[in-house]
C-alpha cells in the first residue's frame, strides 16, 4: 500500500515540532508567534474574559509543548492546538459554572468585556479609532451573549474563518450540526447589531502587538528559555 501523501502545510509543522522537540527556542517562540491570534479567539469565545483567556492560553501551549512527541501530523498543528485549547477554556468554563451555582459565592459576577488599550496605535485617527472600537464593542458584546453552544461555532466559523468540516471537527460535532448552530447564532447576533458591523468581524478580538509579545515571553520564560 503506498503512504498518503504530506502536505507542505504539515511537513512544515513537522519540521517545526522536531526542532522544538530538540528545545530548539525559536521554534518554539515561531509556534507560539504563529497560533496566538487563532487560539485566543477561540479560548475569549468561550469563556468570555480577557485575562482568563490569555491564561488559557498559557496552559494551552505548557500542554502541548509538555506532548509535543505525541503529534504525529495526521491533522495540522493549528488544529492540534486548537482542540487543546477548546478543551482547556471548555474545563475552566464549567468549573466556572460550578462555582457560580454555590449558594452564596462571593466571588459570582459578571465580567465586562474591555477594550484593550494596548492594541491601539497612537497614530491612528482618533475618530477613525473611536468608531473601530465602538464596533468592535458592539461585535464582542453580541458574541458574548450568545448561548455557548452557538458562540463557540460562531467563533470558529465566522470570527476565526475555519470551514464547516474544520468547525466540526474542532468541536466534535457532526457538520449539519455546526450549520444548524451557525445559522441560530447569526440570527441572534443580526437581531442585536442589524447590519451594522459589516466585515469588520475579522478584526474583533485582537491579539496581537504588544498582548501577543507579552503572552510569548510568558510561555517562553515557563519553557526555560528566558529569565
Amino acid at each position: 500500500m503506498q503512504a498518503a501523501e504530506v502536505g507542505p502545510v504539515e511537513a512544515g509543522d513537522m519540521a517545526l515540532v522536531r526542532r522544538a522537540l530538540a528545545r530548539d527556542p525559536d521554534a518554539f517562540r515561531a509556534i507560539i508567534k504563529t497560533h496566538n491570534q487563532r487560539l485566543y479567539r477561540i479560548a475569549r469565545g468561550v469563556v468570555r474574559n480577557d485575562a482568563e483567556a490569555e491564561d488559557v492560553l498559557q496552559e494551552t501551549y505548557m500542554r502541548a509543548f509538555s506532548s509535543l512527541g505525541a503529534f504525529r501530523g495526521e491533522a495540522s498543528l493549528s488544529t492540534w492546538l486548537s482542540r487543546i485549547a477548546i478543551n482547556e477554556a471548555l474545563g475552566r468554563l464549567r468549573k466556572r459554572k460550578r462555582i457560580v451555582a454555590m449558594p452564596g459565592n462571593p466571588e459570582a459576577q459578571i465580567i465586562r468585556f474591555p477594550l484593550n488599550q494596548n492594541d491601539v496605535n497612537p497614530g491612528d485617527d482618533p475618530e477613525r479609532t473611536m468608531a473601530q472600537r465602538q464596533i468592535l464593542g458592539l461585535v464582542e458584546r453580541a458574541t458574548d451573549s450568545l448561548p455557548d453552544v452557538y458562540r463557540t461555532v460562531f467563533v470558529a466559523r465566522v470570527i476565526e474563518g475555519l470551514s464547516i468540516e474544520e468547525t466540526a471537527d474542532l468541536l466534535g460535532v457532526k457538520p449539519e450540526t455546526v450549520k444548524t448552530r451557525l445559522h441560530r447564532a447569526r440570527a441572534l447576533v443580526r437581531k442585536a447589531l442589524d447590519d451594522e458591523i459589516g466585515p469588520v468581524l475579522l478584526d474583533a478580538f485582537p491579539f496581537a502587538g504588544r498582548r501577543c509579545e507579552r503572552l510569548t515571553q510568558a510561555v517562553m520564560r515557563r519553557l526555560g528559555f528566558e529569565p
